[in-house]
């Protein structure tokens, strides 16, 4: 097994869920440690959302029914992830506190009754949270069956943003920090326009809803703000956990469900990556959404394994249309999530809840019982994770990255741009989903970062691009990289300002180009794109008006505004390759476009069916291939070695059933 740091100190892969036995009796309690054990489960989280019943009154404290809990389920083997349950505050808490409260942008002060944080900058808040995990991790620190500790639910969701007085306050000395000078705002915020500017520190508010377009840099800096006051949360809690315990800490993230919180930055503060991921019911294919959100939590952890804290058994109950889970994908899903890191295989949750808002939520032992598929399929997994001991602590290695920035996000999200149909999450996904089809593994990755181990970079969506960052690109392509970006990318610079020499100018050497002006369609209207003089490619929502300056003009415009100009372009610049691509095509279309990339990147596409995915974990004394069939019929894909769910030999081809999942020990190679 590799070495893996700071994991918690339990054998195997890791299986569970959020447990809230505070919901039910205790005769409940002993019905449940024995389901555990039948179902294989080694670890759960136990006090996220319990904060009323463990401090019952402001310093007073209850730990009675926690003490139970924990020695049960210590003595049947089950370990625990124990929460800081303040993600939310008990209702004596807002009595008490009643400036606590999150205010909206519109001014609205959110009542109690749901779940969700009190505002980040509340000193009252700031001080409850770190007296209840002192406390807790003073009880708990060296109780044998606490293996991690879990700080809060979700950060940024539901509550991000907070336009209350106290996070005004905050904001101006979060400024004063950052900026050191009111002179330095002003040119940041371009506050020129509009006679904006500031001459006191005072002036300055929360960006809250005004009569029109409020000042975008200002936006942009707010939500940097946010994320920072949320962190800064994070940071108390763990450190007072940090003074009593010695056991890995981490927080939820929602990586591609949530874009409040940058998690490349809250990667650096956790001791481990943890996420929850949920499919979209909407997605006829939820699994590419989920292969996305598992490659990125590996990313923002620099490759290293990871918690899945969270994932459905089959429905989810907050989605406009909840669609069940069918035969089988409990199990794909979490397998998908092994093969792209996972060591940790957790569900939300434990038993259905039979009163609150989440009690149509599915759950491992759901209101059906255990005579139901759900559970059935339950047990199974667990009997599944229980025979791939040996993957844990192997690692994904690619040779594609994808830019992931989600500052760039927060920036191209504000109001006014030239396009509705312009879109990060759809950019992001059709380029991911033409890699995923074609079975090649990537990393996300910031456009800051060392690149030089990756063949290909893709940015489809880098809307914010620094000149330090254009310049680390640029010199990507000069080694040797192949790079392809996509339109609406180098657009603005860190303070959302257009740089100097215009669109994309930032990138003009390794692309060979800039842009004159954006050419947005109208809603619905589609175009052609010509290929080489051979193949049409279909289009929509965007064109551009290129001026090529060296590169070499791959795809035409056939009609539309920008007819008869260059739509795809490629530039060789050093050692290296950098393509433009600026209309939005779909997956279907970036394939024809994706052929040549991979031929300038030295990248060959799996050989598999399409729907079958494969990735290899490696480790140090084995490689593992994990696949899965996303497929209506078998698949079979090249390997030798031994499959680890059956313990059946592999020599040279393995057949997967029609919605099947295999693990594969790879014979060394000869």
């Amino acid at each position: 097994m590799t070495s893996t740091d700071r994991w918690p100190e339990i054998q195997g892969i890791a299986y569970g869920g959020d447990y809230t036995p505070e919901q039910w009796p205790k005769e409940v309690w002993r019905e449940d440690v024995a389901l555990m054990r039948e179902a294989g489960v080694n670890l759960v989280s136990v006090g996220i959302f319990a904060w009323a019943l463990i401090e019952t009154d402001e310093g007073v404290f209850d730990f009675a029914w926690l003490d139970e809990l924990l020695d049960l389920l210590h003595k049947n083997g089950i370990s625990v992830d124990l929460g800081t349950p303040t993600a939310s505050p008990p209702a004596w808490f807002f009595a008490k506190h009643p400036d606590a409260r999150v205010v909206t942008r519109d001014g609205v002060t959110m009542g109690f009754g749901a779940r969700g944080m009190a505002s980040h900058a509340s000193p009252a808040y700031r001080e409850a949270i770190v007296r209840i995990a002192s406390a807790l991790a003073e009880r708990y620190g060296d109780h044998p069956a606490v293996v991690l500790w879990h700080v809060h639910n979700e950060y940024g969701v539901p509550v991000g943003e907070d336009y209350s007085d106290q996070s005004v306050r905050a904001f101006r000395l979060w400024l004063q920090e950052k900026y050191g000078s009111l002179d330095r705002l002003n040119a940041a915020w371009g506050t020129a326009f509009w006679g904006q500017r500031y001459g006191a520190w005072e002036h300055i508010g929360a960006p809250a809803a005004a009569p029109s377009v409020v000042n975008p840099a200002q936006r942009l800096d707010f939500a940097r703000f946010t994320d920072h006051q949320l962190r800064a949360c994070f940071v108390a809690e763990r450190d007072a956990i940090r003074a009593h315990a010695t056991q890995p800490i981490t927080t939820n993230f929602m990586a591609n469900q949530s874009w409040t919180t940058d998690l490349w930055a809250w990667a650096r503060e956790v001791d481990i990556v943890s996420d929850d991921h949920y499919l979209v019911a909407a997605d006829p294919e939820g699994e590419i959404g989920l292969a996305i959100a598992a490659d990125l939590s590996r990313s923002v952890g620099g490759g290293k394994p990871w918690i899945l804290m969270e994932h459905s058994t089959s429905a989810v109950n907050w989605q406009p249309r909840n669609v069940a889970k069918r035969p089988g994908e409990l199990a794909r899903n979490s397998i998908t999530h092994l093969a792209r890191g996972a060591d940790a295989i957790l569900f939300f949750q434990w038993r259905a809840s039979r009163s609150g808002a989440e009690k149509f939520h599915s759950a491992m032992v759901p209101h059906a019982g255990t005579g139901s598929r759900v559970w059935r399929e339950v047990v199974g997994l667990g009997d599944v994770l229980g025979r791939l001991d040996e993957v844990r602590g192997s690692r994904v290695r690619a040779d594609v990255a994808i830019l992931w920035d989600f500052e760039s996000f927060w920036a191209q999200d504000l109001e006014w741009r030239p396009s509705v149909d312009v879109a990060h999450a759809e950019r992001i996904r059709s380029f991911y989903e033409r890699l995923w089809r074609d079975g090649i593994t990537v990393d996300f990755a910031l456009p800051g970062q060392d690149l030089s181990e990756y063949r290909l970079v893709v940015a489809p969506a880098q809307y914010l691009l620094s000149a330090a960052d254009a310049q680390n690109l640029t010199r990507y392509v000069e080694s040797g990289g192949t790079l392809v970006v996509s339109f609406f990318s180098a657009i603005v610079d860190e303070n959302d300002a257009v740089p100097a020499g215009g669109f994309v100018a930032p990138l003009r050497d390794a692309l060979g180009l800039t842009v004159e002006e954006f050419l947005p369609l109208r809603e619905g209207a589609r175009h052609t794109v010509q290929w080489r003089g051979a193949a049409s490619l279909l289009a929509d929502a965007w064109q551009e008006d290129l001026l090529l300056a060296g590169a070499e003009a791959i795809g035409t415009y056939v009609d539309g505004p920008g007819a008869g100009g260059a739509a795809i372009t490629r530039h060789t610049h050093g050692s290296g390759v950098g393509w433009y691509i600026s209309t939005r095509l779909d997956a279907a279309a970036l394939r024809t476009v994706m052929t040549e990339v991979y031929a300038d990147a030295g990248i060959a596409p799996a050989d598999h069916p399409e729907g079958l995915e494969v990735v290899v974990r490696r480790g140090d004394g084995a490689d593992f291939a994990i696949a899965v069939n996303h497929r209506d019929d078998a698949a079979a894909f090249a390997a030798a070695g031994v499959e680890l769910i059956t313990g059946a030999a592999v020599d040279g081809t393995l057949t997967v059933p029609a919605g099947g999942v295999a693990v594969v020990r790879l014979a060394p190679a000869p």
